[in-house]
């Protein structure tokens, strides 16, 4: 039988929101606050998630059961995969000391940290967030920035505050795509509304990540360099979104916002150049040892082959995201697996969605066309040019997989949850209470993209739960559709930082295993603001003349894509 879900279970919703919390308040609870280890603290939300949802919200014992299982295999794959590879390329380059090489050669750019951390966080990382996302860019950018003697605790918020404005058109605009399918809103019209929000702080956030690394005066020092990466990320950023569409939009602001940097660095230098990581304020900080470097052993070594594994990875990270390469590659072999007892058999209801709709599961095990195995192929071929033999490389794996096994749970978990809470309608509770907020729905209605992706780790994943909500409730309260669906996804990249799969996946990068909590009070605060911010330019645009007009006229809907 269908089960439909229960959005109200105790006949008020002040109770009902509370209850459907608990899971995420438990989960952040003891990660933040109780510095419990990820893994346990993944398993422990896990637990009151299913309880809340079979004993709270009546869900039945088999189905709150396999949309655990089924969450937990999303988490292994694809997220896990890529983890798992983008670690084991890392390991490979940082066993041969290529990172003494990187290092130098990213000085010839700048010596100046700060410039560094602008360069290979933001515009470095919004290539890879627009190439391939899922975690990748905050893999890759935290493990490098570690190789040039960041601390873990810098690199691992940095790069998550780092990579917020180009989430909302990850993986060549999945969410926007996921968004439109969902709403049945015209994609276009999205795209440039998204496109008409998020430049904005595109321009903000390499102020706020300098500002959050060094504070505020030495982050004055280098404003025009903070201006030429964050403008010629947000000029293509609003033409492209604009004009041609999601699917590109951050591969071409990031490769701008890189030459332009780059170019600018060759002109201009920091009058007070910070040459060594200020020291966090985490007192039992560990480094891991590659600051010093001989600058003999640098001139010895080729600066192309440092960086050569790291322009294989952009190249078949690139390839991988292109819809053509994975419709070929899902032509050779795929899998698509119904999740038996799941599958069709929960049913979403008014006002969540317009009309009662089944949910469906069904688990792609599309192996040859995950970012996951074009990360392992970079890897492969980098560890074959760096000398390494088919025995060294599978033994390095090996001890990459054993190293990251506790991470790995905890990513399983942390998904088995949030599809729990989807599947269970906590989420939708959760939302409703957000949509009960009247004329400041606007406001709240970001936040509830933001909490979209605190809950699930993904813009596209808040964009599919949330979309037809926000939808709804605009057109309840005369509100443009457009552009509350794209507020949901622009509120959401602010909750990047902060969802509990990318606060893994940094530790993991890092190899700071078992201080989430420390990367997640670090991150916080910039979250909630940043996402407050987001909220007041909506706000401004749904009613105030100057903004309003940079919205577009609703178009007509269709019906929402199965």
């Amino acid at each position: 039988m269908i089960w439909s879900q229960i959005y109200d279970p105790f006949g008020n919703m002040v109770l009902s929101t509370i209850a459907a919390a608990i899971p995420v308040l438990v989960l952040l609870g003891a990660i933040g606050i109780f510095e419990i280890r990820a893994h346990i603290a993944a398993m422990l939300g896990l637990v009151t998630a299913l309880a809340v949802a079979i004993v709270g919200f009546g869900m039945p014992v088999g189905l709150a059961g396999m949309s655990a299982v089924y969450g937990a295999a999303y988490g292994l794959m694809p997220i896990g995969w890529i983890i798992l590879n983008v670690i084991f390329l890392y390991q490979l380059t940082n066993e041969k000391g290529e990172f003494d090489v990187l290092r130098h050669s990213i000085r010839n750019i700048s010596d100046d940290r700060r410039m560094q951390l602008l360069f290979i966080a933001f515009s470095f990382g919004a290539f890879f967030e627009g190439a391939a996302g899922f975690g990748t860019p905050v893999a890759v950018t935290a493990a490098m920035l570690m190789g040039l003697g960041f601390s873990p605790l810098s690199a691992a918020g940095l790069s998550l505050i780092a990579n917020t404005a180009p989430v909302a058109y990850g993986a060549l605009g999945t969410p926007v795509i996921a968004l439109s399918a969902v709403t049945g809103l015209d994609l276009m019209e999205l795209s440039a509304m998204i496109g008409r929000q998020l430049p904005f702080f595109s321009v903000i956030v390499p102020f706020w990540l300098i500002w959050a690394f060094v504070g505020f005066r030495r982050m004055i020092e280098v404003w025009p360099a903070l201006l030429v990466a964050g403008v010629s990320f947000a000029v293509p950023q609003y033409l492209v979104s604009n004009f041609h569409g999601p699917w590109l939009v951050d591969i071409i602001a990031a490769i701008s916002s890189m030459l332009c940097l780059a170019g600018f660095l060759r002109v201009w230098r920091p009058k007070n150049p910070i040459t060594e990581a200020p020291r966090d304020w985490s007192s039992d900080e560990v480094r891991d040892g590659t600051e010093e470097g001989s600058d003999a052993a640098v001139v010895g070594r080729s600066v192309l082959k440092a960086w050569m594994p790291w322009v294989i990875l952009s190249i078949f990270v690139f390839l991988w995201g292109v819809p053509q390469m994975k419709a070929l590659l899902d032509g050779i072999w795929s899998a698509k697996i119904p999740i038996a007892g799941l599958d069709g058999l929960v049913q979403k209801v008014p006002p969540v969605a317009p009309e009662p709709h089944a949910e469906a599961a069904v688990f792609s095990f599309n192996i040859l066309s995950m970012t996951g195995t074009g990360i392992l192929l970079s890897a492969l071929v980098s560890g074959i040019l760096l000398g390494y033999s088919p025995m060294a490389l599978l033994r390095m794996y090996g001890r990459t997989f054993w190293m990251i096994r506790f991470s790995l749970i905890t990513i399983a978990c942390m998904l088995a949850l949030g599809y729990v809470t989807r599947y269970s309608g906590l989420d939708a509770t959760m939302g409703l209470a957000f949509a009960n907020t009247g004329w400041l729905y606007p406001f709240f209605g970001t936040l509830l993209g933001w909490l979209g992706v605190a809950v699930t780790g993904s813009d596209t994943a808040s964009n599919v739960l949330f979309g037809g909500l926000q939808k709804v409730t605009a057109q309840q309260l005369n509100l443009n559709p457009v552009l509350m669906a794209a507020a949901n996804s622009s509120g959401g990249v602010m909750g990047k930082m902060i969802d509990a799969q990318s606060i893994v996946v940094a530790s993991t990068a890092t190899k700071w295993y078992g201080r989430e909590g420390s990367i997640l009070r670090f991150v916080f605060f910039h979250s909630v603001a940043l996402a407050a911010l987001v909220g007041v330019l909506v706000m401004a645009q749904a009613y105030l003349p100057p903004f309003s007009g940079m919205v577009p006229e609703a178009p007509p809907i269709t019906a929402p894509a199965d």
